[in-house]
């Protein structure tokens, strides 16, 4: 009887036990130790659904990135207009102001030239502004604030120069058999707002629904490439760069186009370093990322980022990026900030050919396709 007393005792023992850990241990698991250390949850048979469900991939429960939809181009310039509108354009209202006096005296004329000049629109064009402005006042003898306005439209209109071509060349070429992407090559001095610009051209060119991968051939500025990447990762768009600070920029251009033939890219955006330390430096540099980026597929065009508020002082700097680079285009930053607009007839004039982008502002979709009609009117107020 003693025996069984002792087996008993022993298995109320173990039942004691047994059930004390079947208690403790998961509340442990749901929570923290005695001291202090989180625990990990008990594993599940089933995965918990993500909390919103166009955050994560189905099946995997990996975060995604949402991407953002860049606003059509078509209209963005509209917006300058507004903008030029609504704050009083000094240029467009000096000179309805003036041209609508009674009598127009040699001084009167004067003025009018100054302003045309204050406004950067150059010399030459200037003086052809005003010989025609002056023809017309004589022999129409306008008076009328509606007629003045017209007559000044008209004769703005053909200083801006509505003929040019302004759209960018984005055919894709054939080479050998083979379609190539179109490659659009961005030089310009630092700080005028390169980069940006060729992020915010991606966004141009997506929401137009091509294919587009970036090329970071500014490899001597640490931060180029990062900014790149950050821009072409908001709308889907491959970013070709070094994995080291200083390497050479005409292999990750060649790199850049490569990867777009590969990929059937229908455009490859190289952004370029902006240093004007001489002109030989630049031609050897911008030589050899032209040379070696037409191995793989033809340039489309090269466009020259300018920023609008530095006006006439940047016009030399740009005319030693127009030798070396052969542009074909200019990029106008900046232009909703500065009421010195002749700048659009002073590059044309002196370059040789067309601005067919502008910045309008600070937003990722403020770059949009210069248009002659809606800048005018934007300086005449409407």
């Amino acid at each position: 009887m003693t025996d069984f007393l002792w087996l008993y005792i022993l298995l109320g023992v173990v039942l004691v036990v047994g059930l004390g850990s079947a208690l403790v241990v998961p509340r442990l698991r749901r929570g923290r130790s005695d001291d202090g250390t989180t625990l990990a949850p008990p594993p599940s048979d089933v995965e918990d659904e993500p909390a919103d469900a166009g955050a994560a991939d189905q099946g995997t429960g990996t975060a995604t990135a949402v991407l953002e939809r860049p606003e059509p181009a078509a209209g963005r310039m509209v917006r300058l207009r507004d903008r030029l509108a609504r704050s009083g354009s000094p240029l467009g209202a000096r000179l309805l102001t003036m041209l609508s006096r009674d009598q127009l005296t040699e001084d009167d004329w004067d003025e009018i030239e100054e302003t045309l000049l204050l406004a950067d629109l150059g010399t030459g064009p200037a003086e052809e502004l005003l010989e025609s402005l002056r023809t017309r006042v004589r022999v129409l003898g306008v008076r009328e604030p509606s007629a003045v306005r017209d007559l000044l439209r008209d004769e703005l209109l053909k200083v801006v120069d509505p003929t040019l071509d302004r759209s960018l060349a984005l055919d894709r070429p054939v080479v050998d058999g083979e379609t190539k992407p179109a490659v659009l090559l961005v030089v310009g001095v630092n700080g005028t707002g390169k980069t940006t610009t060729v992020g915010k051209l991606a966004r141009v060119l997506v929401a137009e629904d091509r294919s587009v991968v970036l090329g970071a051939a500014d490899t001597f500025r640490a931060a180029a490439a990062d900014q790149l990447q950050t821009w072409g990762s908001r709308v889907g768009v491959e970013t070709v760069r070094s994995d080291r600070d200083g390497a050479d920029p005409a292999a990750v251009a060649f790199d850049a186009v490569r990867t777009g033939a590969a990929n059937d890219t229908d455009v490859v955006v190289v952004d370029t370093a902006g240093r004007l330390q001489n002109k030989a430096g630049l031609m050897d540099e911008l030589g050899k990322i032209s040379r070696v980026i037409t191995r793989e597929a033809p340039l489309s065009e090269v466009l020259l980022v300018l920023d609008a508020t530095t006006g006439q002082n940047g016009m030399q700097q740009a005319k030693v990026f127009s030798e070396v680079a052969g542009v074909t285009g200019i990029v106008l930053t900046k232009l909703d900030g500065t009421a010195k607009g002749g700048i659009v007839v002073a590059v044309q004039r002196e370059l040789g050919v067309p601005v067919k982008l502008v910045g309008l502002g600070e937003g990722p979709d403020d770059l949009a396709p210069f248009d002659a009609e809606d800048f005018v009117d934007g300086i005449l107020g409407g």
